[in-house]
């Protein structure tokens, strides 16, 4: 089995702070070494995307590999940041991981409606969270075939 060399990049809208050094950590301890982003919110995420306000002139900057979104986000939550991005041709074929703390059934038909990869729940241990990113990155990042 080829292990994918390529730098990829794990781009995460978490507006939470405490959430996001919690990622950070645990990407760490899986010995997660490609680049990651964090945004802090939906607007935020789009620009980065689109290359869109403090972004513009980050037009050589590559996709990233996965997105990981918040559902509840200020400005523009994760459902409507997954829609514009699933409704764009250009950056629609980014797998998306849902990271939410909602257990409503109506989020999680939702989310799959407009095109989510996954819907994970945040979990509340950190050990907890260290396995889900290690299962995440072990798939989407050694095992997955991932667009360019």
């Amino acid at each position: 089995m080829t292990i994918d060399t390529k730098p990829r990049t794990i781009l995460i809208a978490e507006d939470d702070p405490d959430d996001r050094q919690w990622i950070k950590e645990a990407l760490a301890k899986c010995q997660f070494e490609q680049q990651i982003r964090f945004v802090v919110d939906g607007e935020e995420l789009m620009d980065i995307l689109l290359h869109r306000g403090k972004y513009t002139d980050t037009g050589n900057l590559a996709y990233p590999g996965l997105i990981l979104l918040d559902l509840n986000m200020p400005k523009k939550d994760g459902r409507e940041s997954l829609k514009e991005i699933k409704s764009d041709p250009r950056i629609r074929h980014i797998p998306i991981i849902i990271l939410t703390t909602s257990r409503a059934e109506e989020d999680t038909f939702r989310t799959y409606n407009l095109g989510a990869n996954t819907v994970i729940h945040k979990p509340v241990t950190f050990d907890k969270l260290v396995q889900i990113m290690q299962t995440l990155t072990d798939y989407w990042f050694r095992t997955a075939e991932l667009p360019l």
